[in-house]
């Protein structure tokens, strides 16, 4: 299998994904859960993201889709790549365990599917503004946010491309 196929066999969808879920349980692993927009992958994005993953065995990127880039208001340029390539370059790395593409405005519905032990989210967010965070809590799992490394958006660097 080429590495190529091994990072595409990381992306699933919201079916594919109770499976392999169902699989993770039974092995004892814990879930982690994160999600973003990851339209250009910085440094900032692999310090939380590699933070993110030790809080667990398994760490699990919802990716917003395309539609739900927009609806975020980042500019009427973003994303500036596409949904499958953006979910292709979380799978990519290492510590991600799986990608998963999300249509919604939120990922309330893929945590729902998901359960995971551990919901993290950046450190622009505040505890009770995580979405999910109360189907994290019912289940007796933690809700983290991790502090981001200041000088690193994608904004920024799309604002230092265009200057």
């Amino acid at each position: 299998m080429s590495n190529f196929e091994v990072v595409q066999n990381k992306i699933f969808t919201f079916q594919s994904i109770r499976k392999q879920i169902l699989l993770w349980r039974f092995l004892g692993r814990k879930i982690v859960f994160t999600n973003g927009c990851f339209d250009i992958l910085h440094f900032g994005h692999i310090n939380y993201l590699s933070k993110a993953a030790d809080l667990g065995n398994i760490l699990i990127i919802g990716i917003n889709s395309d539609a739900s880039v927009k609806k975020l208001n980042k500019g009427n340029s973003r994303p500036l790549q596409d949904e499958k390539s953006r979910a292709s370059i979380v799978a990519s790395l290492g510590f991600v365990s799986a990608a998963i593409i999300f249509e919604e405005d939120t990922p309330y519905e893929l945590i729902k599917i998901i359960q995971p032990d551990v919901l993290v989210k950046g450190g622009d967010w505040k505890l009770e503004q995580i979405v999910g965070a109360d189907l994290v809590k019912q289940r007796g799992g933690d809700v983290v946010s991790i502090e981001f490394i200041k000088g690193y958006s994608t904004t920024g660097i799309e604002n230092k491309i265009k200057g």
